[in-house]
Parts: structure tokens; sequence; C-alpha cells
């Protein structure tokens, strides 16, 4: 069995022979010299891979706990912390920023500093924000024009550490005040694909396989709208390549698609003979029904009516392409098939419950 490091490794390599045969041209423009303020965890390593495949000279900035040493030669690995200690950035240039790394309520005062430094060493601060910025999802369709959380329309008590949204919404304003007119702003949906080990979706493509009646929220009409991590780094590095500022929605297909077209499309791409129940989202709530796969599961209606119903318009414009859902299905589950026994056991620990629901929900439809 593999570790997520030796995940990381094979990715790296691979990533390291792609360099070798960049498909990326010349009449794109020059190339680029790519700062990755984070570059391990999830994103991180297909972000570095991403780059390298384009052919663009790639550094990294972290603590180097995570994978010293990973990525080889192919890439410059710098040390410090985002919270204390930037000197490793100090006197370099580089042609563009991707900022991964800035999370969690520290996230404003981390871009502050990064983006201070390298306010006169960068062409392009790219940050990675999040869907979850947005004051409510109640518009139809959602727009990049939204409003964004602040302390105003959402207080948060006194002392009390700034919560992610937030802190992600007022980490984009700084980047946005230090370097104006060059920023660009990526908010992802739910991010999906082999490596991730929130298991949100993970968990569809593994609990669909082993087959047998399969518990699922609403009736299948609601939508939902997710991205493949390398469909999200891919879109990141295009808007480097072409320089393209301004904010964007990481999520897709355009407006969503039905929870049960995305199951049916698992299926094709994990395989087995799995059967969907669909149960009532009330029912579940009440029996406190909270499997990981659920969390990509909305109801379409009051403040969360559009929260899969992003107009993405000017993402596909700029960039954006989609892989199909058969095929990140497909490629996470032989992504999770390659951990350790005990990972995998873990995931589907619920069955039996699982299984004790679904009778419950007959039993009650028959009454």
């Amino acid at each position: 069995m593999h570790t997520r490091r030796d995940f990381l490794a094979t990715t790296l390599t691979a990533a390291g022979a792609a360099a070798l045969r960049p498909e990326w041209s010349w009449a794109q423009g020059a190339r680029k010299t790519i700062l990755i303020l984070g570059g391990t965890g999830f994103v991180g390593p297909h972000q570095v891979r991403r780059a390298l495949e384009r052919g663009h000279r790639v550094t990294i900035f972290n603590r180097g706990r995570s994978a010293p040493g990973m990525f080889g030669k192919d890439v410059e690995e710098l040390a410090g912390d985002r919270a204390s200690n930037l000197a490793a950035l100090k006197g370099r240039k580089w042609d563009a920023v991707i900022d991964e790394s800035a999370s969690g309520s520290d996230a404003p005062e981390w871009v502050k500093q990064a983006a201070t430094l390298l306010r006169d060493a960068t062409d392009q601060y790219l940050f990675i924000s999040t869907r979850a910025v947005y004051v409510d999802w109640s518009r139809v369709p959602m727009t990049a024009d939204a409003p964004v959380l602040t302390l105003e329309n959402s207080p948060v008590p006194a002392g009390q550490p700034l919560p992610y949204g937030h802190a992600k919404a007022y980490a984009e304003k700084e980047a946005q005040r230090i370097m104006p007119g060059r920023v660009t702003v990526v908010r992802p949906g739910i991010i999906m694909g082999p490596g991730d080990d929130t298991n949100r979706f993970t968990y569809w493509p593994v609990r669909i396989a082993r087959g047998g009646e399969v518990l699922a929220p609403g009736d299948g009409s609601d939508h939902v709208q997710l991205i493949d991590v390398r469909d999200l780094v891919e879109f990141n590095i295009k808007l480097v390549e072409d320089r393209t500022v301004g904010v964007f929605n990481a999520a897709g297909p355009q407006l969503g698609t039905p929870f049960k077209a995305l199951l049916d499309g698992v299926q094709r791409g994990a395989g087995g003979n799995a059967t969907f129940v669909w149960v009532d989202p009330e029912f579940l709530r009440a029996r406190g029904i909270a499997f990981p796969g659920f969390q990509i599961f909305q109801v379409m209606q009051g403040r969360t009516a559009g929260y899969s119903r992003f107009d993405v318009g000017p993402e596909l414009k700029a960039g954006m392409t989609f892989r199909s859902i058969e095929v990140t299905a497909r490629d996470t589950l032989d992504w999770f098939r390659t951990l350790p026994a005990d990972r995998q056991a873990g995931l589907l620990r619920g069955l039996e419950r699982e299984a004790q629901v679904i009778a419950e929900w007959k039993a009650r439809r028959v009454a």
C-alpha cells in the first residue's frame, strides 16, 4: 500500500518527466517564473505538476515539513513561515505568485504580509479563495459580483477568530488593496479528484463501487457544482499564462447538474451494481445522518437556492474547462485504492447505519 507521500512522489516524478516535453507553445508568450506559496497538501502537487507540464519555472515557499525534497531538481524550494518568516522571498522576482496556503483566521494578515513584500517583485498575484466568501447563495444564478462576507453584514462576536469565509473575503481585499489591477481571485467550490482526503466526493465512487442499495439525499433534482483539482490548477495556470486579472468562480458545469446525474456519472466511472434510494433531507437530518459524501449536497431553496447554480460563463471564456465526472470518479477510486487498508475501511464504517435508515425510510413509505 502507498502513503500520501508516495502519491506525491509519483505525481511529481511524472511532473518532472512532463517538464521535458512541455505542451506549452512559445507562441503563447514568454515562459513564466511562478512562485507558489504552499505547494504541498492536496492542491499543491497538482499545481506544481501543471506548471511544469506547461514549461514554466517553479519556486515553492513553505515550512519544508510536509515533503522536503519531494519535488527534486525541477522545483526550487524556499523554506520559511507565512506567519513570521518571509526572509527567503526578499530580493527575488517572479512573473506571478500563486497563493494557495493562506487559510484560517490568519489569512488576511498572511496575505497582507506576503503581498506587501512581493508588491514590487511580481506582475500578478493569484489568490485561491473559496465559494464560502459569499453572504449567502440565494441568487439564481450566482455570479462573482454577489455580496461577500463582511463584519458589517455578518458580525463575528468580539474576541472570536474570523470564520473561514470571512477570513478569505478579507484576504482577497488585502491583496486587491496592496496590488490594485494585478490580482486574480479564484473562488473554487468543492474540489474533488485524486489526492483529496476530505472524503466529500471520494465517498461516492468508493461507496457506489461497493454496490448494493446506496442512500442518497433528496430526490435527485437538486443541483451540484464541483471541480476536479486538475481542472482547477489548469485554470489557475491558464490565468497566469494570459495574465488575466479579476474574480472568478471555479465550479461547474454551467448552472450545475442534478444530483442524480452526478451519481449516475460516478457509477459509470466507478462501476458496480449500486441502486440509489433517494431519501428526504429532513428525514436524514432528524436521524443525524451526515455521511461524508452528503457534504456536497444542498437543497435548492432559500439561502442555498443558488449554491450550485453559478453562471460560469466568464470563467469558461477565460479558459476554464471540465473533464467528465466519469473520469474524475474512476481516477479518484484508483487513487483511493492505493491507500492503507485501515484508511480505506474507515470511509465506509457507516454501512450498517445506512442499511438501517433505508429500512426505516421504506417502512415509513409503506405505512
